[in-house]
């Protein structure tokens, strides 16, 4: 098994397998910030003085990332002339674009499959996540599982709870059939293999809830708690919250 043979060799630091990709997911279509994303994708939106997806980038290098892979279909060529190769935010940058046809959220991983060798970060093109990257990275080479999901307590605050989550387990993962159980979230930062996606490899589009869903039910998914809360534009509201907390960090220096 993937996870037992690099653990033989995993050292406390986690320095020799550090995860330095991350493939990013920025393909929706933004509905709910119409008539705003009609002419602009989500990620080109103007947040804390400038497109969101420089932020992104940003957090991704300080995080340790250094090649990002970003999925795009709506308006994405803009994404593409805005960011170029990376170079500017200290990353390589490559782009899988879904074509004619939307891919969803899991689709659009496995097409870019190809561009990536090994482990990969996967997070979600609305996000910002300023959580430790470094420590989940050790949490997953230390479970022996080739996949992780990482949960936030979010008691169905910021948005709906799908996560049932008990012990340093995942018990259920449910984005459409809810229970009072579930008080954790998907928190959106999760770390996946190309084994992962073994089973769809004969589909086109699918979510990637799909493949998290079936890793939960062959118990190839290691759950991490995370404390910091998520922040994310896929809203007016998250949209605003995720501006103030922006313009935060840039005025604090942090």
């Amino acid at each position: 098994m993937r996870g037992k043979a690099l653990k033989q060799v995993f050292t406390a630091d986690g320095a020799d397998h550090l995860i330095r990709q991350l493939i990013l997911l920025a393909g929706g279509k933004a509905t709910r910030l119409r008539p705003v994303t009609e002419t602009i994708p989500k990620s080109m939106l103007e947040v804390a003085g400038k497109p969101f997806i420089a932020h992104q980038l940003e957090l991704a290098r300080s995080k340790g990332i250094d090649k990002v892979v970003l999925c795009a279909s709506y308006l994405g060529e803009m994404i593409e002339q805005y960011a170029g190769d990376g170079s500017r935010f200290g990353v390589k940058l490559e782009y899988s674009f879904d074509g004619d046809e939307l891919l969803g959220t899991g689709g659009a991983v496995l097409k870019a499959l190809d561009k990536i060798e090994g482990d990969f970060f996967v997070m979600y093109g609305d996000s910002y996540l300023n959580t430790d990257f470094k420590r989940i990275n050790e949490y997953f080479f230390s479970q022996n599982k080739p996949a992780l999901m990482t949960v936030f307590r979010n008691d169905g605050k910021w948005d709906k709870s799908n996560v049932c989550f008990r012990d340093g387990m995942i018990i259920t993962y449910d984005k459409v059939n809810r229970t009072p159980e579930m008080q954790y979230i998907d928190y959106g930062l999760g770390i996946l293999s190309e084994s992962c996606f073994g089973d769809f490899r004969s589909r086109k589009v699918f979510d990637l809830a799909e493949v998290y869903s079936r890793l939960l039910e062959k118990n190839e998914l290691a759950g991490y708690e995370v404390k910091e809360r998520f922040y994310e534009i896929g809203s007016f509201e998250g949209l605003k919250e995720t501006n103030d907390y922006l313009n935060n960090i840039t005025q604090s220096g942090d």
